[in-house]
């Protein structure tokens, strides 16, 4: 492997590591506020801000998760063949620009406590990561959202959980406030659940897809439709194997 083939491997592995494990904690700590809320069970009062937190940093590691993915794409597409970069240097500095300007966002979401600025920032940032996706060198199943690859594509899964991890945070003070924005989150909870679930599945049939860098242009050469690649050519012109029951000459 080179190291274009193991920095693809960062998103995976801080979803591994990282994502999948706060994703249950924070559920767990959810069902645990709620418990203490409806008066079911007698919970510390520091649940409800740890599981305020564990939901800052899940929204905060998927985020980060999605910039390396979509930088790693286009980073290993321009070093492969420069010249063959939409763009050249130019345009990978503007989308540089745009995944530092969607990280800045998330940092000011954390920041600041106005609603109209939480939503702004939430907004922006989703923005960002959602221009990042729609470049032609990201592989989408297809934009089409009534066909069923749309659903099953993993790029367009994750930024409707990044979309929805984005509100639950811009949400958090109104979480506490209001019963309709409360019954809101657990509704996005169930949906975010869902779209994890279809990420974990998606995520590990496309690293069953995607090849090495130095298999791409072997791989680029079969014909995906029929499920069928050349064969390659022998090397040398090696002489068949004599018929049975044919004389072999002597030395």
């Amino acid at each position: 492997m080179t190291a274009i083939d193991w920095l693809a491997l960062v998103h995976p592995v801080l979803a591994i590591l990282f994502i999948y494990p706060v994703v249950g904690a924070t559920v767990r700590l959810g069902i645990l506020v709620r418990e203490r809320r409806l008066g079911i069970s007698q919970q510390p009062i520091q649940v409800p801000v740890e599981h305020s937190d564990h939901g800052r940093w899940l929204t905060g590691a998927v985020v980060v998760a999605v910039l390396i993915a979509l930088m790693n794409t286009f980073g290993s597409k321009f070093f492969a063949d420069p010249a063959a970069f939409a763009g050249g240097v130019g345009r990978l500095l503007q989308l540089l620009l745009v995944g530092v300007g969607s990280l800045v966002s998330l940092i000011a979401l954390w920041q600041v406590r106005a609603p109209l600025g939480r939503a702004s920032f939430a907004l922006l940032c989703w923005i960002g990561l959602l221009g990042l996706g729609s470049q032609s060198e990201i592989w989408r199943l297809s934009d089409n959202p009534l066909s069923s690859s749309f659903w099953a594509s993993h790029y367009w899964a994750g930024i409707l959980l990044t979309g929805l991890l984005l509100w639950t945070t811009a949400a958090r003070p109104d979480i506490q406030r209001s019963l309709r924005v409360r019954r809101l989150h657990i509704t996005a909870t169930v949906l975010i659940s869902v779209l994890l679930a279809v990420q974990g599945i998606t995520g590990t049939r496309d690293l069953l897809e995607v090849p090495l860098s130095w298999q791409r242009s072997a791989i680029d050469r079969c014909d995906f439709s029929a499920r069928r690649c050349p064969v390659p050519a022998t090397q040398g012109s090696a002489a068949p194997p004599p018929a049975a029951g044919a004389a072999v000459p002597s030395a």
